[in-house]
C-alpha cells in the first residue's frame, strides 16, 4: 500500500522533533571531556597585580576582599562564576564588574591579576 504525499509529509513532521532531540543528546563522558568552565576551587585564593598594588582575595563561599596599597579591605563584596572563563563581582557598595580568566590571568576592569602574584 503506497502512502500519499500528505501522509509522507505528516510522518516527516512527526519524526523531525525526535530526530532533533537525538542529535542534541551528548554522552556524559563527552561533556566532561570538553568542559571548559571554572570551579570555585580554580579561583579561591589571592590574586595580585604585577606591581603588587592591588590584592584581590577570592574567598570560599563567594565573598572577596580587595586591598589596595596599604589599605586593607578597601573593597569587599561577592563573586560568582557566570560562564566559561567569566566571573561576576558585586561590591558591597553596589558597584558591579565582570572579569575573565584565561591562561592563569584574571582580568577585571583593566587590571590584570595572577594567582599569588606569580608573574614570572
Amino acid at each position: 500500500m503506497a502512502l500519499s504525499h500528505i501522509a509522507l509529509a505528516a510522518l516527516a513532521v512527526l519524526a523531525a522533533p525526535a530526530a532533533e532531540a537525538q542529535s542534541q543528546t551528548i554522552p556524559a563522558q563527552a561533556i566532561e571531556m570538553t568542559r571548559t568552565d571554572l570551579s570555585e576551587a580554580d579561583l579561591v585564593g589571592m590574586w595580585v597585580t604585577e606591581n603588587g598594588h592591588i590584592r584581590l582575595e577570592l574567598l570560599p563561599g563567594g565573598r572577596y576582599d580587595e586591598a589596595r596599597g596599604a589599605r586593607r579591605s578597601a573593597y569587599t563584596g561577592r563573586w560568582e562564576i557566570r560562564g566559561p572563563g567569566e566571573i561576576f563581582f558585586a561590591d558591597d557598595s553596589g558597584f558591579t564588574a565582570t572579569g575573565t580568566v584565561a591562561e592563569g590571568t584574571l582580568e577585571v576592569g583593566g587590571d590584570r591579576f595572577r594567582r599569588d602574584g606569580r608573574w614570572d
